[in-house]
């Protein structure tokens, strides 16, 4: 694969790949402004329109591009913006005087038609350093790279760097362009993708638009059918950037999601999914029956709803199925599923709940377009034959339409007779499922696995495949041992010795042997040998009663509470109790109330009450939990509204609407919710980072309970906690099984590695560290390597340190705590320390800073060989201890004062002082020497109430406002009014909020402004370009907080 040194050669490689391979046309578009580009879509839309009932032979006037404009900018978000691009066409009144039938009439055009590719109408264009407008009409132009076209909408932005800077500075060059607004109104804010390039790795994400967020977690690369990575450049141009697959990426894999309220892109394993289902239907034979479709295994956490809708509306839209049916259990139509379906749809689709067996059945024999996507419960669809013989002749209707049956979470609820009344009653159908647990010979159900049911499997991307691309996060599970294994060994070898006392079975040598056998070598989790025969361990002779005792219990919730702030992160994220049956979710649920009142708590069962049993016991439970909830929400729920209660909780918990910003609103959160089996599978939020499990599990639903865990969030969530008690040492031998079967044996990191180990990988990076400053010759810490190759490396270390550093804090880490006690297998204690203090960390971290904002030493251009972590740099370092600095300084003062000291002493003490200027900014360094060097010269008289610190700040100080004075005087701006405008600390977006910028730069003398720009650039300088260069200087001043003229 061919590397670039040089952005220009990378950049004229592409665009010939693009035109002479993959469909893009050889005439392209160079430097191009916003007006030239709407000219362009202007004749593009007149050559596509040029019917009598349209446009006829008359082109659009400016009046009318300007109209399509308006309707963008009221757009405004790429969310709304993708409907507009994929809604075929769009509205305008005709105002060109020539076109005498249609002036002042409104007249409908074709924009764009996504199943329209490489064919008819459609047009391929690539835009070369395209030029940004700005902000201020004053201020230079800025060009992106490249702008690739479709039917002269520019859709796709890429952004390229050469070989050796990092991705991620393509990415920060987009997400700057996008802070300086250039996608937020007009033309560009039709960018739907954008790609970010080196030769060697490629990104690509959905415009999250002037009110989204942009998030690393969400940038992908492209992948193979395989799911293996695809990074060369060439390749990419292939598989992504190629026409059919640039329109189609537009057309069908972009979602425009109303429930969270952005723009989302499809990732290459569900592209493949949803292209293989969508494929499969488009080649089947209707006429045969027991038609297998076949099933899609996506991890979960994966974006299977989403998959499995854009398979449904592949279908839907290709017209080669008459109805798509989405089955799914009742309980999860009730809360997420139905909700993430509808938010996915856009306007031109239509997509039908039912409220009946009657309704399914009148949606499922319309003809009507608007019914082809029906979402329903699997158990309304079996109804339609339980309902008896009445159904017959509509069942004959029914069957003479294509259908295709798609069902989620297949692994859950397609093992009962169900399914199996639903396949007899339409034979002709297609049956697809999407799971990500499928059920395999090792855990079949009913003789039963996922391929007997459904056919063959279509596309396969396990846990870790997900947890290896970063689409979902590892785990990290505890075993929690709520008794002893000497206590547990002790009663199971007493019992099967027959002796009530140790002397007893001792001095019996029949029962001693069995004895010491049961407490010595028998293993707590039994196991399966070679030959088939399971193998019993202790825990499998413990009754399920102990695990069912008040003492018990108390354990349990007392190790929650003990771990709830620094897992919880304070109350941020939320959590999942899972128990063993509703009896226990009952009791815990009395105990946490009693033991913490105010604790944000509320539980979630089957609320179907019976006549037998404890019937009277659980509806009392019920009402008392909706009381206490209604009660601290301010809701109204009963027990004939659970349905609605378990929706709210569901959405309280996933901060969905009406919950988008609970996180503002600590009151209104949830912080645990108890439940049995509900929202174990198929629930979906990034919020939720704790799993607490008191239930025995296996296989996939081990799988299932973990992954509510798995969402991604950002750093603060760098994987799921899980911590589990009952049975704890055979759950973790479940755990161990449940993981190979789910993640094809993939010797890949699943589960995060303990405290122990992430702070020795802490003390071995930090030791890197060490030795990289070391090697360069700088002492301290105290400035910043000056080789970029070393900078880069500084880079790469810290990054992978705090990485490091934010999972072992929500194990437990603490700066405090100067030393940690770890028990290995073999019983023996061992101790970790940290080889660093929280200062040491702060003072890197001021460094990294350092490398963000270009200070540190020598400026550096914006494409700085190494990957910066914006996150990093939001590290408050103003908690670094100066004490220690400011008792070196006290110590330098009274041997510099004393009558009796040595050169020598001086100059040890002043070397001391100045090992601890690494807690100062490089600025900050600059004017402490300059007050140690007045100091010594006599020139200052040291007050001993002030600290070094507070020296340090004046002289700064001093320094600014004589900068400030100069700079005034020397481009003619008002000095009273430039001091204001400093004191606001604003930034680029709110720079001339009420037009104080405009006001400012008012106040310029610009002859004595001109002789200024003349003088330092030893060049006359045209009056035009006064005004631009003082805009410039200017903004540049105030935005770094002043700097020597």
């Amino acid at each position: 694969m061919a590397s670039f040194d040089d952005e220009l050669k990378f950049e004229a490689a592409l665009i010939e790949l693009l035109h002479t391979r993959y469909g893009w046309e050889k005439e392209v578009f160079v430097n191009p402004t916003e007006e030239q580009l709407i000219d362009n879509w202007a004749r593009i839309l007149f050559e596509n329109n040029r019917s009598v009932d349209r446009l006829g032979e008359y082109p659009l006037t400016e009046g009318e591009m300007q109209q399509i404009i308006e309707q963008i900018n009221a757009l405004r978000t790429p969310l709304r913006l993708n409907g507009f691009i994929n809604g075929k066409t769009v509205s305008i009144k005709r105002d060109n005087p020539n076109d005498t039938d249609h002036l002042g009439k409104e007249v409908s055009l074709k924009i764009y038609d996504r199943h329209e590719i490489a064919a008819g109408q459609s047009r391929y264009q690539i835009a070369k350093q395209p030029k940004f407008p700005t902000s201020s009409p004053l201020r230079s132009d800025r060009r992106g790279d490249l702008m690739l076209l479709i039917n002269g909408m520019p859709l796709i932005h890429i952004e390229l760097k050469k070989s050796g800077i990092p991705v991620s500075q393509a990415c920060n060059q987009i997400e700057k362009y996008a802070h300086e607004g250039i996608f937020s109104q007009g033309l560009f804010s039709l960018v739907q993708i954008f790609v970010a390039m080196n030769p060697e790795e490629t990104l690509y994400f959905a415009n999250p638009g002037a009110d989204g967020k942009f998030n690393p977690d969400y940038y992908f690369h492209w992948g193979d059918f395989n799911n293996e990575p695809i990074n060369e450049w060439n390749k990419i141009a292939e598989c992504l950037l190629s026409i059919p697959m640039a329109h189609q990426l537009i057309g069908f894999y972009t979602v425009a999601d109303n429930t969270d309220g952005i723009l989302k892109v499809m990732r290459s394993y569900q592209y493949y999914a949803a292209s293989k289902i969508s494929d499969k239907v488009a080649s089947t034979r209707w006429a045969d029956k027991n038609i297998y479709g076949g099933y899609v295994w996506h991890t979960t956490g994966s974006g299977k709803t989403m998959t499995s809708f854009k398979s449904a509306q592949l279908i839907a839209n290709s017209k080669d199925a008459d109805k798509v049916v989405f089955l799914m259990d009742r309980i999860e139509l009730g809360t997420q599923s139905l909700i993430e379906y509808r938010g996915f749809a856009d306007d031109s689709d239509s997509v039908q709940e039912t409220e009946n067996t009657d309704m399914l059945i009148t949606k499922l024999k319309s003809n009507a377009a608007s019914d082809t996507l029906i979402v329903t419960s699997i158990q309304k669809m079996s109804n339609i034959q339980e309902d008896g013989s009445r159904n017959d002749h509509d069942i004959a209707l029914i069957n003479k339409k294509r259908i295709v049956i798609i069902i989620d979470e297949a692994h859950r609820s397609t093992f009962g007779d169900m399914l199996i009344t639903i396949k007899k009653t339409f034979p002709a159908a297609i049956f697809f499922g999407f799971t990500g647990t499928p059920i395999q010979k090792e855990n079949e159900k009913k003789k039963n696995t996922t391929a007997t049911i459904f056919g063959n499997e279509l596309h396969k991307y396990s846990i870790a495949d997900g947890i290896r691309d970063k689409n979902v996060l590892g785990f990290d599970p505890y075993k929690v041992l709520t008794y002893k294994d000497k206590d547990l060994r002790r009663v199971v070898a007493l019992e099967k010795a027959k002796a009530t006392t140790e002397e007893e079975a001792i001095a019996d040598p029949a029962k001693s042997k069995v004895f010491y056998k049961y407490m010595n070598q028998v293993p707590m989790a039994g196991s399966t040998n070679s030959a088939g025969n399971y193998m019993k361990g202790i825990e499998d002779y413990i009754p399920t009663s102990q695990y069912e005792t008040e003492e018990y219990r108390n354990t349990v919730v007392r190790d929650i509470f003990e771990n709830w702030t620094a897992l919880s992160h304070g109350g941020k994220f939320h959590a999942i109790f899972a128990t063993s049956s509703i009896t226990e979710a009952i009791e815990y649920y009395k105990l946490i109330k009693r033991l913490k009142p105010n604790f944000r708590v509320s539980a979630l069962f089957d609320q179907s009450i019976d006549n037998h049993g404890n019937g009277a016991i659980k509806e009392d439970a019920i009402v008392e939990i909706l009381e206490d909830y209604n009660k601290r929400y301010g809701k109204t729920f009963t027990i004939p509204t659970f349905r609605k209660y378990k929706k709210d909780i569901a959405l309280r918990l996933a901060h969905k609407d009406p919950y988008k910003s609970i996180e503002n609103s600590p009151e209104k959160q949830l912080d645990l919710l108890i439940v049995v089996n509900q929202m174990l599978t198929g629930f979906d939020s990034k919020w939720v980072n704790t799993l607490y499990l008191d239930k025995l599990q296996e296989n996939e639903a081990i799988i299932q309970a973990f992954s509510r865990t798995n969402r991604l969030f950002g750093p603060e969530k760098p994987f799921g906690t899980i911590r589990y008690y009952r049975y704890p040492h055979t759950m973790a031998r479940n755990i161990e099984n449940a993981f190979k079967l789910y993640s094809g044996d993939k010797p890949l990191a699943l589960f995060a590695d303990k405290l122990e180990k992430n702070i020795r990988k802490m003390n071995a990076i930090y030791q890197e560290i060490v030795e990289l400053f070391e090697a360069a010759g700088v002492e301290n810490f105290e400035k910043l390597p000056e080789s970029d190759a070393e900078r880069a490396q500084f880079a790469k270390l810290f990054k992978q340190f705090n990485d490091f550093l934010e999972a072992a804090k929500i194990q437990g880490f603490d700066w405090k705590k100067k030393a940690y006690i770890f028990t290995g297998e073999d019983g023996r204690k061992k101790t970790v320390r940290p080889t660093l203090d929280e200062n040491t960390y702060l003072i890197l971290a001021l460094r990294y800073k350092e490398l963000f904002n270009g200070s540190g030493g020598g400026g550096r251009g914006d494409d700085v060989p190494y990957d910066i972590d914006t996150h990093l740099t939001e590290i408050n370092t103003g908690a670094i201890d100066v004490n220690y600095m400011n008792s070196r300084f006290e110590k330098w003062l009274k041997t510099l004062y004393a009558d009796e000291t040595t050169e020598g002493l001086k100059k040890k003490v002043l070397a001391d002082l100045h090992k601890t200027f690494a807690t100062l900014t490089q600025d900050e360094q600059k004017y402490a020497n300059i007050f140690l060097h007045d100091v010594e010269s006599g020139d200052v008289k040291v007050d001993g109430g002030k600290t070094l610190r507070d020296y340090i700040t004046e002289y700064q100080e001093n320094a600014k406002n004589d900068r400030i004075h100069k700079f005034a005087i020397a481009i003619g701006v008002n000095e009273t009014k430039l001091r204001t405008f400093l004191n606001l600390h604003v930034t680029n977006d709110n720079i001339n909020e009420f037009g104080r910028f405009d006001e400012l730069k008012a106040s310029v003398n610009k002859d004595r402004a001109k002789e200024y720009f003349e003088k330092s650039e030893d060049a006359e300088v045209p009056l035009r370009k006064v005004q631009m260069k003082i805009d410039a200087i200017l903004r540049s001043f105030i935005l770094s907080g002043g700097f020597d003229i």
